[in-house]
């Protein structure tokens, strides 16, 4: 059987959240990301576990060391006053099952060796609105294998091999009861307890600063280009819009990314006929914000290429970073969190 042994190294459900404070009206997240390795090698450790809070990582803990080591300041207090959890074995357990569901993946696929990635994505997410949402999915050499549906108690094989670790699990409904109550119970009151230690850094709030360049295009149109940056929480809302309509299905935009101080920018452009830029707001929604920003292209705008070397120097650092960890993680991350549903 491919290891699944999510509610044994988890901390249990009976244990009660201290300190509650108020999250605010964004959502925030709890996930952990597991990577196991078929070959080891130029320092690359056979087994590697991640923790992260809102996207900010939390703890770490690779087969290399054996350890769980702080990656906050205020995890340190975490690991203090919660010694027995932060000491809990069974993160080595779970490197031992992964190591054996790698052998058993290779026999699935008829595989005689080489290298082959195991990797385990789980979590729940505490939404602004109180509703709650977790998953919990695997995947093989970066492909998708299997993934929970905690509503309906079942997984979802995405391949004929991974139909025999489906029929394994669902053979024994314990693991599919013990995997919702942690998602629905003791990850989410874990998720409360890391925000109440955390809430200097994971509860504050950092307003975009909101810029609005031009470039002329080569076919008498000009594209207007939004940067929202240094904003904090992820959650943003974003949106080009032609006399207070929205323009949707004009825009193109990229996904919400890290800074390199903890922050995040987003990018969104519009292709406009010049004559009617003036027509054109970029309109930006963030929990930092009383109000709405709308922003308009100014002159002065055109000439902040300092801004956008300094978002594009920043972007690369943060990708940099975000590459070294990546190996860690399979290519369905952007979607955990509405795996039953959306994004």
């Amino acid at each position: 059987m491919c290891g699944q042994a999510v509610p044994t190294y988890l901390p249990t459900h009976q244990q009660q959240s201290q300190g509650r404070s108020s999250t605010g009206s964004s959502s925030h997240s709890l996930q952990y990301f597991y990577t196991g390795v078929s070959e080891a090698g130029q320092g690359l450790p056979r087994f590697v576990a991640v923790g992260y809070v809102d996207g900010q990582p939390m703890d770490h803990y690779d087969s290399n060391t054996r350890r769980k080591v702080p990656a906050v300041p205020w995890m340190r207090k975490v690991e203090r006053d919660h010694a027995e959890h932060w000491r809990n074995p069974n993160r080595r357990i779970s490197e031992l099952v992964f190591k054996q569901s790698l052998v058993n993946l290779q026999n699935y696929y008829n595989q005689s060796g080489g290298f082959h990635t195991w990797q385990n994505m789980y979590g729940c997410e505490l939404r602004g609105d109180g509703s709650k949402g977790g998953y919990d999915q695997y995947g093989y050499d970066g492909r998708d294998f299997i993934a929970f549906d905690k509503e309906t108690l079942t997984w979802t094989a995405a391949d004929v091999p991974a139909q025999n670790t489906k029929r394994k699990w669902e053979a024994e409904p314990a693991i599919a009861q013990r995997l919702k109550a942690y998602l629905e119970e003791s990850c989410i009151e874990w998720l409360r307890r890391y925000l109440d230690y955390g809430k200097e850094t994971l509860l504050r709030t950092e307003r975009p600063v909101v810029k609005v360049t031009s470039q002329a295009d080569h076919d008498g149109l000009e594209t207007l280009v939004c940067q929202a940056h240094g904003f904090y929480p992820k959650a943003i809302e974003t949106t080009w819009r032609r006399d207070g309509e929205v323009m949707d299905h004009a825009t193109f935009r990229r996904d919400v990314a890290p800074n390199s101080d903890g922050t995040y920018h987003a990018w969104l452009s519009i292709k406009v006929d010049p004559k009617d830029r003036d027509r054109y707001r970029c309109h930006v929604e963030h929990d930092s914000l009383l109000e709405p920003l709308d922003i308009a292209w100014e002159e002065t705008g055109a000439s902040n290429l300092g801004l956008i070397i300094g978002c594009v120097v920043g972007a690369a650092f943060a990708l940099l970073v975000a590459g070294i960890v990546g190996i860690y993680f399979y290519k369905k991350c952007q979607d955990c969190y509405r795996a039953a549903s959306s994004e």
